[in-house]
């Protein structure tokens, strides 16, 4: 059970549920894809959606897309029918891809675009932290072409916190260690999941986009400035529809 933090300006904090941040929210029509959903916070997430109305799957009318990872090219084929469903049921859409304060591990350069496959130079912590540098400059370069364009459609970034999941299984060591502090001061996954469902549904994140969210409120010079690098984010946006044409 995470232990510390206060509540921000949103009157929720780190220790705050999924199900607390959208007590008395009504989320009836509306279409939830959530990736990672089989297990962890992906599950939970998909779990209190639902228990507020929301429908999970792809369809036509979706109008929110939820913790995407960074999965450009979805995004990209879900795209044009999240504009149609905005403007026909004057929704805003939200997408929301979960990032992680590890994106402060990247390699030095942020993205190494010229050996992003290269196995020699491979280092698991330093791709991780890329991987989730990338998930933030995806919604923010996303974020900037949905304004551009008048779009009923919001793009954020949020950082779960430190959860005890799953996610360390391979590594038996961390495993453990995770296992044996967990209980003291890593949030449980009703917490860990609450951001991405308060920026999915709450009405007070309505109109904000390009914000990166931790602990149920915007997070604040917690961001490192390769995060914030909008050069960055569009050379990333164009390498990665190279990738995906």
């Amino acid at each position: 059970m995470w232990i510390f933090g206060r509540k921000g300006t949103s009157g929720f904090s780190c220790c705050s549920t999924a199900e607390e941040v959208t007590q008395g929210i009504n989320g009836f029509g509306l279409t939830a894809i959530v990736t990672g959903a089989t297990s962890g916070i992906g599950m939970e997430t998909t779990r209190v959606l639902a228990l507020h109305g929301a429908t999970s799957g792809i369809g036509m009318e979706t109008t929110r897309v939820l913790a995407l990872h960074g999965h450009f090219l979805l995004t990209n084929l879900l795209l044009e029918n999240m504009k149609n469903t905005a403007k026909n049921s004057k929704n805003e859409g939200r997408i929301v891809n979960v990032a992680s304060a590890a994106h402060d591990f990247a390699y030095s350069q942020g993205i190494i675009f010229d050996k992003i496959n290269d196995k020699e130079s491979y280092h698991r912590f330093h791709a991780y932290g890329q991987s989730k540098l990338a998930n933030i400059l995806h919604a923010n370069e996303l974020a900037k072409r949905l304004k551009e364009e008048g779009v009923n459609i919001t793009a954020n970034s949020v950082h779960p916190g430190p959860i005890a999941t799953n996610i360390m299984r391979y590594d038996n060591i961390l495993h453990g260690i995770v296992n044996w502090i967990g209980r003291y001061v890593l949030k449980n996954i009703e917490q860990g999941a609450s951001t991405t469902c308060y920026v999915a549904l709450h009405p007070q994140v309505k109109g904000l986009s390009g914000e990166y969210f931790s602990d149920n409120n915007i997070a604040t010079n917690t961001t490192t400035s390769l995060a914030k690098d909008s050069d960055l984010a569009k050379k990333l946006w164009e390498f990665s529809l190279d990738l995906t044409k």
